[in-house]
């Protein structure tokens, strides 16, 4: 998708996060799949908050700003927080700001935690198993590479059901086993006079089994209720699971037809 943008003339960059991306914290015991070790072995992801991750983000958007041109920003899934938060931090800096079938919390559900424990978000498909103690750990810490078919089954169909089994093993590959159960619970709801003064547009993705499309619907509704004098402009993939359509040429589409 950042490839065909660029060829449609756009700068694209991808921000990774701390200790996420080309960063990305990988639990020894995880190569090693040593799963009583992998049950407690300590991360460090355990230490990050939403204000990591905002920073992270903010410091990219200024670059950007500074280089000349529209910035438009662009979250999916857990990125969504970023956008709110980044927001709220520099609206002056940016022209877009894009959810695509991300967490977007409101005031009824102020967190990621909120969202997903939402009647809406029980429509979502839970992993079989959590490895060890997300209290202890501090982190929500998945085995990707499990060989077990039934816990495979469900990343699939929670990720990328309507992919192929040779895109869903290539999107394994990269995935984040750890993720802070800090970041889950920060806040990370849009102002009106910051955030809510930013042209919105959401992409939903009507089979996500992770961020369930009933979910998305309710936060679409709550954001146009904070500022109903500036709505959301919605793309409805009807059948795209959470990383959307095999075929990205309409997300490409709508992301570069963006208003800017």
């Amino acid at each position: 998708m950042g490839r065909e943008l660029a060829l449609r003339g756009h700068r694209v960059v991808a921000v990774d996060q701390p200790l996420h991306g080309t960063e990305k914290f990988i639990p020894k015991a995880y190569q090693a799949q040593d799963l009583r070790a992998l049950a407690t072995e300590p991360s460090p992801v355990a230490a990050l908050t939403l204000d990591d991750f905002e920073h992270r983000v903010t410091g990219v958007v200024r670059r950007a700003a500074q280089l000349g041109g529209p910035v438009v920003l662009v979250g999916h899934s857990m990125g969504g927080l970023s956008v709110s938060r980044v927001a709220n931090a520099v609206p002056e800096l940016l022209s877009h700001i894009c959810y695509m079938a991300a967490f977007c919390p409101s005031p009824t559900m102020p967190s990621l935690m909120d969202c997903a424990s939402s009647p809406e978000g029980q429509h979502a498909l839970n992993p079989l198993h959590q490895v060890g103690d997300p209290e202890k750990l501090g982190v929500l810490r998945l085995n990707w590479r499990t060989s077990d078919r039934r816990e495979l089954a469900a990343f699939k169909e929670m990720i990328c059901a309507d992919h192929t089994d040779a895109q869903f093993l290539r999107v394994l590959e990269g995935m984040q086993t750890d993720e802070s159960m800090t970041a889950y619970a920060d806040r990370a709801v849009g102002r009106a006079t910051t955030w809510g003064r930013l042209p919105r547009t959401y992409l939903r993705f009507g089979k996500d089994r992770t961020v369930a499309p009933q979910l998305q619907d309710r936060m679409i509704a709550e954001a146009d209720e904070l500022t109903p004098y500036n709505r959301f402009t919605v793309h409805d993939f009807p059948n795209a699971g959470h990383l959307g359509p095999p075929d990205p040429t309409r997300v490409t589409g709508v992301l570069h037809g963006l208003p800017l």
